[in-house]
């Protein structure tokens, strides 16, 4: 006998849950499934996200930054320090236990929405009059029934053909984040967001560090000329990136991985190294859904098919998050999840792409929004550019971390903001101040002419604003 809910949510990371919730706070029945387990096999809610990406990342980011301070900076502040020394297995008990908070968190949340929870992994089982039969398989088996099911099973790290991932000395994020000492040596394939995040922090606690990015160019994602700064700190600090590399065969063993590689020139190498993490992109995570057993439509990637509205080919069937089209976000999942929650009430949920940021995590951090000056320029639209260092902003100075610079990119005409970019202190958070300013479509003058708090990182922003119109007040 199936349990009826009006909603069934399949996958509990950062679309998921919020879906969830939302679609409770809404009115609905709502049942949530998910299969991540602790280390003493008790539910793990959180996905990727919580468990193996953004908040331990953030939380060994944040430890390794210290260590950093400590060793190198502290000095300049007047602070005198001996025999700094990084307990490695401490480091990484505060991280798991970062995650944990958010777990308890997240099945508080529940039990405070109403939301009955499932520890288990769930699958589609057939079609029924009442919407979907879908099956948990964990500890104890149940099948619910519900009219709207919402997938958001997330993604995982896709691996290098012929070098797979024994989270031993060939790691994704999963084994990068649970090495247990600090490796003399650190091989990394790929300069994506993980690959140089988990490169800051071993590199801080004292590896050499190599990146391997195939890609002539240095993220390129990002606005060229905030690449090019990056980089150029990344150098400084000692992180090793070799650009336009093709890798060739890898072998692993009891003495660590051997990584044959060609440089740009088309000179073949060697990288011998303690531990490699492969850090080449995510693939959408859909095996063991049933999806063919339903008829849910998946493309060649594997993704679930999906319609601006995050609609599936199945009626009262919807996905949202890594396993769809766009980007692979926690915040564009979590937009998406209550987007959907909202449309299956019949309301208007809405998730803008253009206005979604994106930041990565490393010192300096790197954060965006909109579209690039190539992108611009590929796209013939005519635009007026400002730029405002840190070096001349007083709270970075106060900082001591005048490392980067915001960037604005407005449309010739109109002055309608088209993009920020940012390299430096805090970026991840400066660029919200872009994201509210591009949502209510501002122009560059809107934020020149907001006041400022000062000392401040913001005026920094202000600042790059005034340049569109080549009229800074500090620089």
């Amino acid at each position: 006998m199936s349990k009826q809910f009006d909603v069934v949510v399949i996958g509990g990371g950062p679309g998921g849950y919020i879906a969830a919730i939302r679609a409770a706070q809404l009115g609905f029945q709502v049942a949530c499934i998910d299969e991540w387990k602790n280390g003493n096999g008790g539910p793990a809610p959180g996905g990727t996200c919580t468990n193996v990406g953004c908040i331990p990342s953030k939380a060994l980011l944040q430890s390794s930054e210290h260590f950093e301070h400590a060793n190198h900076h502290f000095a300049d502040h007047g602070i005198s320090v001996k025999d700094v020394k990084m307990d490695v297995a401490k480091m990484v008990a505060r991280k798991d236990a970062v995650v944990k908070q958010n777990n308890d968190g997240i099945l508080y949340l529940f039990k405070k929405n109403k939301v009955s929870f499932f520890h288990g992994r769930g699958s589609f089982v057939k079609a029924v009059d009442s919407g979907y039969e879908v099956v948990v398989t964990g500890a104890v088996d149940e099948t619910l029934a519900a009219k709207q099911v919402i997938v958001a099973t997330g993604s995982t790290a896709r691996a290098l053909p012929g070098a797979a991932f024994d989270e031993e000395n060939i790691l994704s994020n999963d084994g990068a984040l649970r090495l247990g000492a600090v490796p003399k040596k650190l091989a990394l394939i790929g300069s994506g967001v993980i690959g140089l995040e988990m490169g800051s922090v071993w590199r801080r606690l004292g590896a050499e560090v190599t990146v391997l990015e195939a890609l002539p160019t240095f993220l390129g994602a990002v606005d060229e000329q905030i690449a090019r700064e990056a980089k150029k700190a990344f150098d400084k600090q000692g992180l090793k990136i070799e650009l336009g590399v093709t890798v060739g065969e890898i072998k692993s063993g009891k003495k660590g991985v051997s990584v044959a590689w060609t440089n740009s020139k088309g000179k073949a190498q060697t990288l011998d190294a303690d531990k490699l993490i492969v850090s080449i992109g995510r693939v959408p995570n859909t095996t063991g859904l049933n999806a063919e057993g339903v008829g849910l439509q998946l493309d060649e990637r594997g993704a679930i098919v999906v319609d601006g509205d995050c609609r599936t080919n199945l009626p009262g069937v919807w996905a949202v998050g890594d396993v769809v089209r766009g980007p692979m976000l926690a915040h564009k999942a979590e937009e998406e999840g209550v987007a959907v929650a909202e449309r299956i009430a019949g309301q208007h949920g809405h998730v803008n792409f253009n206005t979604i940021p994106w930041v990565i995590y490393t010192s300096p951090e790197i954060a965006w929004v909109g579209r690039t000056e190539q992108q611009l320029k590929a796209d013939g639209v005519k635009y007026k550019a400002g730029t405002f260092p840190f070096l001349a902003n007083g709270r970075a100075r106060a900082l001591g971390d005048t490392t980067g610079m915001v960037k604005f990119l407005a449309d010739a005409a109109t002055d309608e903001i088209l993009g920020v970019h940012i390299v430096g202190p805090m970026a991840s958070e400066l660029i919200s101040e872009a994201v509210v300013a591009m949502e209510f479509r501002a122009s560059a003058e809107d934020i020149a002419r907001i006041c400022h708090a000062h000392p401040s990182l913001s005026e920094a922003t202000k600042e790059a604003a005034l340049a569109v119109d080549k009229r800074t007040l500090n620089f």
